[in-house]
C-alpha cells in the first residue's frame, strides 16, 4: 500500500514539474516576444515533456532568441523607399529595418588565404586614428599571435584600438593570452561571457560577426567576410590544409554602416542597450556601386537574413548560387529553394563533402535530398569550405558570416553585406564558380531505416545547437 502511494506521489510530482516547465516555457516565450519557428517550438515542447528536469534549466539558460525591444524603438524603422527607385533586394532590406544602400569603391575579393591575410595586415597597419576589430575566434596560434602583435603595435603608435571577442568563441581556440594587448593599450571586451552573462536565459546567443574597420573618415577601410583570426582560415599547417573561405575589403561611405554596427555591439558588450540608428535615407542617384550592411540576430526585430533569402528564392528568375559550410535550412527556406528549382531557376549549392561538424553533415542530408529531387544541383568540394555567399541573378550578392542553418539564421548575431552592382555581383559569382570547379556532383540516395531515424534525432536535438 505504501509503495503504491509512493508511486502515485512520484507520478503526481513528475506531472506537476512537467506542467510547471511547460507553463514557464509558454510564459517566457510570451513575455519576451519570442517568435519561434515551428520546428524549434515543437522540439522544446517535446524536450520538456520527455526530460523536464533537464529541459527547464536548459531553456532558462539557452532558450531565448530575441531581445525584448521597447515599442518606441520600432519607430526608428524608416519607411521603404519608392518602388520605382530601387531594386527589390534594396527595398526588402530597407523594409526590414536595415540602412539604405551606400556607395563603396576599391572592392578587393580575396582569392585565397594569402591574399586575405595580406589585406588584413594592410588594413590594420594602415590605421591612423582608430581600429575596430570584431571576431568570433582569435586563435592561440601563429595567425592569432600575429594579429595581436599588429594590434598592439598600432595601439602603441597612438591609434585607438578596440577588440570585441565573443565570450564563447574566445574559449574555442585555446584561450590566447590577451594580457599583452591590454598592456599595449588595446581596449578589449567580451561579448556575453558564458559564466557571468548579463543576459539571463540568452547565453546561447553568440556574436558571429567578423569585421575590421580602419579609421572613420572618407579614407576608412573595411575588411569583412567569413574568416576568423586563426590559422586554419588563412594558411596551411603540416597535414592540415587551410580552409577555403571568402573575405574582401573595400572603402567608401558604406564603412559608416559597419562602424555603427560595431559601436552598437561594443556598447551592448558593456551592458548598454543602445538601439541602432535608422541609417541614411536611400539615395539612388549616388554615383558608383552601392551596398548595404545587413545585421541579423537577436538585436533585430525580424530574422533579417532569413527573410531576405526566402524573398530572394521566390523572386529569382535565372540563378540561385549558394555557398555554405553547413546547410540545415528550416522548412520555409527549404520549400522556397525547392519551388525555385521546380520553376526552372538554376539552383546550385556548393558545400564541403565533409565539414568540421559531423552533426551538421548528418543533419543536412534530408535537405540535400529535397533540393536535389526538386531539380537543384549539389556540388561537394573535397576540402573544408567555410565561405558564406548567396548570388541571386544579377540583382544581389550576399556575403559575410551567416551560414545556411538555424543557428546562424535565428540565433547568432551575424553580419552580411548585400552588394547590388552587377559588375561586383559577377565577381563574387566568379569566385564561387572557381570553388565549384573542384567539386563533384551529388546524387540523392534513399536512406535506410536506421539512417533515417538517426537524421531525425540529430535534427531534433540539434535545433538549438
Amino acid at each position: 500500500m505504501l509503495s503504491g502511494l509512493t508511486i502515485v506521489y512520484g507520478l503526481t510530482l513528475h506531472g506537476l514539474v512537467t506542467a510547471l516547465a511547460l507553463l514557464a516555457y509558454v510564459i517566457a516565450s510570451h513575455v519576451m516576444h519570442q517568435r519561434r519557428h515551428p520546428a524549434a517550438a515543437i522540439a522544446w515542447v517535446l524536450f520538456i515533456l520527455l526530460l523536464p528536469y533537464v529541459a527547464l534549466p536548459a531553456f532558462l539558460t539557452f532558450g531565448s532568441r530575441k531581445l525584448a525591444r521597447p515599442a518606441k524603438d520600432l519607430s526608428l524603422r524608416p519607411p521603404p523607399p519608392p518602388s520605382t527607385d530601387a531594386g527589390w533586394s534594396e527595398q526588402t532590406l530597407y523594409a526590414l529595418g536595415q540602412p539604405a544602400a551606400l556607395p563603396y569603391h576599391a572592392l578587393h575579393v580575396h582569392a585565397d588565404g594569402d591574399a586575405a591575410l595580406a589585406a588584413l595586415w594592410s588594413v590594420i597597419d594602415g590605421a591612423q586614428r582608430s581600429l575596430d576589430v570584431c571576431t568570433f575566434i582569435l586563435g592561440d596560434d601563429a595567425i592569432g599571435h600575429a594579429a595581436m602583435t599588429h594590434l598592439a603595435a598600432r595601439a602603441r603608435a597612438g591609434v585607438r584600438v578596440r577588440l570585441l571577442l565573443d565570450g564563447v568563441g574566445s574559449l574555442m581556440a585555446g584561450r590566447p593570452n590577451l594580457r599583452p594587448l591590454k598592456r599595449a593599450g588595446v581596449e578589449l571586451r567580451l561579448f556575453v561571457p558564458p559564466w557571468h552573462s548579463p543576459l539571463k536565459g540568452r547565453s546561447n546567443l553568440r556574436n558571429h560577426r567578423k569585421l575590421v574597420i580602419a579609421d572613420a573618415d572618407d579614407g576608412a577601410r573595411l575588411w569583412c567576410g567569413g574568416r576568423n583570426l586563426a590559422r586554419e582560415y588563412f594558411i596551411d599547417a603540416p597535414g592540415r590544409p587551410a580552409w577555403h573561405d571568402l573575405t574582401w575589403d573595400l572603402q567608401g561611405a558604406l564603412v559608416r554602416q559597419a562602424r555603427a554596427l560595431f559601436q552598437h555591439d561594443w556598447d551592448f558588450a558593456a551592458g548598454r542597450r543602445v538601439p541602432l540608428p535608422p541609417g541614411d535615407r536611400p539615395d539612388v542617384t549616388a554615383p558608383g556601386a552601392r551596398a548595404q550592411i545587413v545585421a541579423s540576430g537577436p538585436d533585430q526585430v525580424d530574422d533579417t537574413v532569413y527573410s531576405l533569402l526566402v524573398a530572394a528564392a521566390y523572386r529569382a528568375q535565372r540563378r540561385i548560387l549558394l555557398v555554405t559550410p553547413y546547410f540545415v535550412p528550416d522548412a520555409g527556406l527549404l520549400l522556397a529553394l525547392q519551388m525555385a528549382a521546380r520553376r526552372g531557376v538554376a539552383v546550385d549549392l556548393v558545400i564541403p563533402k565533409r565539414s568540421n561538424h559531423a552533426m551538421s553533415d548528418v543533419a543536412r542530408a534530408r535537405a540535400l535530398r529535397a533540393v536535389a529531387i526538386a531539380g537543384g544541383r549539389i556540388w561537394r568540394v573535397p576540402y573544408m569550405l567555410h565561405a558564406k555567399l548567396v548570388v541571386i541573378d544579377d540583382e544581389l550578392a550576399l556575403a559575410g558570416s551567416a551560414n545556411l542553418d538555424s543557428r546562424s539564421l535565428f540565433l547568432n548575431y551575424e553580419l552580411m553585406v548585400a552588394f547590388h552592382a552587377p559588375v561586383d555581383i559577377a565577381r563574387f559569382a566568379a569566385w564561387a564558380e572557381g570553388e565549384r570547379a573542384a567539386a563533384e556532383g551529388y546524387a540523392p540516395r534513399q536512406p535506410g531505416l536506421l539512417r533515417d531515424i538517426g537524421e531525425g534525432l540529430v535534427l531534433w536535438v540539434g535545433f538549438q545547437l
